[in-house]
């Protein structure tokens, strides 16, 4: 088997880091309800780590030019931080012993997310993870955010780091495809929904949730270096 180096490990946020997607799943009817339109469970889930733009193309074609897709998308967080105030923040199973097992390593460990960088520092810190990563990149802050490439060349630029020397760890689809696009080991850990047959073209390896990353690492071949 073919060893990989490894350098810097790359977290989704929603849905890999923290359990927030069944909020936006469950309140995407709500929201699309508030507006006037009805939407299906599917439909909502087709959202996950969508990209500004390509939501925004993508409801058009579902409800017509007039929707305002700013508005929908200001309601549905809006929902959704009334069900984190009233809940709380749930880590997702694994996520502790993962970090824990990455800091010894002395390799980059950054958050590659669809959230802006200002509320993705307020989950962390809720959540008292803040210590473990290096870096956020927001999806926010490129042309295209997922699953286009875009934020994902842009962690590995910044990190001063090729995409074939990191692991992306990924719940959902387009956020897969970002991470696999750009060029780096993706490993998806579903939260929502399993990977179809075509979705795992995509991915370097499934895992149930991040208590198997470390025997995934033995099993694989991997190398982590900082060199």
């Amino acid at each position: 088997m073919e060893k990989r180096i490894i350098k810097a490990v790359l977290f989704d946020l929603d849905g890999t880091i923290i359990d927030t997607e069944k909020y936006y799943r469950k309140n995407w009817p709500k929201t699309f309800a508030s507006f006037g339109y009805s939407i299906t469970d599917e439909q909502g889930l087709k959202l996950r780590s969508l990209g500004s733009p390509y939501a925004e193309e993508y409801l058009k074609k579902l409800f017509g030019e007039d929707i305002d897709v700013e508005a929908i998308k200001k309601y549905a967080r809006s929902l959704v931080d009334e069900d984190v105030k009233k809940n709380g923040i749930e880590v997702k199973p694994g996520v502790m012993s993962c970090l824990k097992f990455l800091r010894p390593k002395n390799i980059k460990v950054a958050i590659v997310t669809a959230t802006a960088v200002e509320r993705t520092k307020r989950y962390i810190d809720e959540i008292g993870l803040s210590a473990y990563f290096d870096d956020i990149i927001s999806a926010k802050d490129v042309k295209c955010g997922k699953p286009a490439p875009d934020v994902y060349l842009t962690a590995c630029e910044k990190l001063n780091i090729k995409p074939e020397n990191t692991i992306a760890v990924e719940d959902s689809p387009n956020g897969v495809i970002s991470a696999s696009r750009a060029g780096c080991n993706t490993v998806m850990v579903p939260d929502q929904t399993e990977p179809d047959d075509e979705l795992k073209e995509y991915i370097f390896v499934t895992l149930k949730s991040l208590n198997d990353f470390e025997s995934m690492v033995k099993t694989q071949s991997i190398e982590f270096t900082n060199v």
